[in-house]
């Protein structure tokens, strides 16, 4: 116990740790207990980020800051309002034929397990078989269920949907039209004394702001690729296929593993074991290693290079605790808690009271 008084004495004798950890104490509450209801303003924090790097590279022209405002935001709201006239419906009708051919499939596979007792009699036998196929005709039904469920959750939260998009563009305007009026205004709250604190915020603020503008352009660029190669191979689903491709980065590591099962099992289904199958399959690799080894560097040379372990570690707590978007924020998150703990002055410091060297 006379251990963990003294290192709380040499920890907090310095009021800028006191200050940085109430303000860290203080959004982590936030964030854990309002975490879903504020889910609206995190989206909208997330996009304003995104379109602030497009104002700032804009800012050049030397143009009102309001007409810079204006502008992107328009071009935002064209692009959003071609995606809900365009893209969607695309996606609705292959969502609608590719559901429509899961029992084909389903019959081949069964089809398949059928004949290994006649191909492999050492190996596999008649009974393992029908065993196999009966837990697979009940994970079938259950996967049913819950889809079905899923479509009424749907369903009853349209309308929460619909206000997500009315309120998130108007919050993300605001966010970029006041955006030195919103921070005024915050740090009005907080300490005069606070330089650590600011030096947190700003490393944080520039480390954030570049992962989530890079892995918009990552998301883009990775779909439109992928997209090019199932079209050029004719793979049925390529837009829905190749979305979800460009959206599986969001996720590092994971993602892309995941996703290579439903392209390699579509892709499987339609062309057999073949040339063709091999060369898309061969093709959608060549975009994942772009990605990795020359996309990814290019996209990210400035944010925080985390540790694959606290990287993995960020997704499965803030996936665990928020779904899709505890996985989308997780990195930002998780650079915010490393931009805290870098600061966050060592023993050395505390003891002379000098401030550790900025990032």
């Amino acid at each position: 116990m006379n251990l963990v008084v003294a290192w709380l004495k040499r920890q907090f004798t310095n009021p800028q740790v006191v200050i940085l950890g109430g303000i860290f104490l203080a959004c982590f509450l936030v964030i854990y207990f309002l975490g879903r209801m504020l889910l609206p303003l995190f989206v909208a924090v997330a996009i304003a980020y995104m379109l602030e790097g497009v104002i700032q590279a804009l800012a050049r022209s030397r143009l009102p800051r309001i007409v810079l405002v204006v502008v992107v935001f328009s071009v935002f709201l064209a692009m959003l309002l071609a995606a809900c006239l365009i893209l969607i419906p695309v996606l609705i009708k292959q969502v609608t034929q590719l559901v429509q051919q899961i029992p084909n499939m389903v019959d081949q596979v069964q089809l398949m397990l059928t004949q290994l007792p006649e191909k492999y009699p050492r190996y596999v036998s008649h009974e393992h078989i029908d065993t196999l196929l009966a837990s697979l005709r009940t994970e079938l039904a259950v996967f049913g269920q819950n889809i079905m469920a899923r479509i009424f959750d749907s369903v009853v939260g349209f309308i929460t949907v619909v206000v997500y998009v009315v309120i998130v563009p108007l919050l993300v305007f605001f966010f970029l039209k006041d955006k030195d009026k919103i921070i005024v205004w915050f740090t009005g709250f907080l300490p005069h004394e606070r330089s650590l604190s600011v030096q947190v915020w700003r490393d944080a603020d520039r480390q954030i702001g570049n992962y989530i503008r890079g892995k918009a352009w990552e998301i883009c660029i990775v779909w439109a690729a992928s997209y090019i190669v199932f079209a050029f191979f004719k793979l049925p689903y390529a837009m829905l296929l190749s979305l979800m491709v460009g959206f599986s980065v969001v996720v590092p590591y994971v993602g892309a593993t995941v996703v290579t099962v439903p392209v390699v099992l579509v892709a499987y289904f339609n062309f057999g074991v073949c040339p063709a199958f091999l060369y898309v399959t061969g093709a959608y690799l060549v975009v994942q290693t772009l990605d990795g080894m020359l996309l990814v560097p290019l996209l990210f040379a400035e944010v925080v290079n985390l540790h694959p372990v606290a990287t993995i570690s960020a997704l499965f707590v803030f996936g665990g605790l928020w779904g899709f978007w505890g996985v989308f924020f997780a990195i930002p998150l998780a650079t915010l808690i490393h931009a805290v703990l870098t600061a966050w002055p060592r023993s050395s410091c505390l003891d002379n009271h000098v401030q550790p060297a900025a990032l």
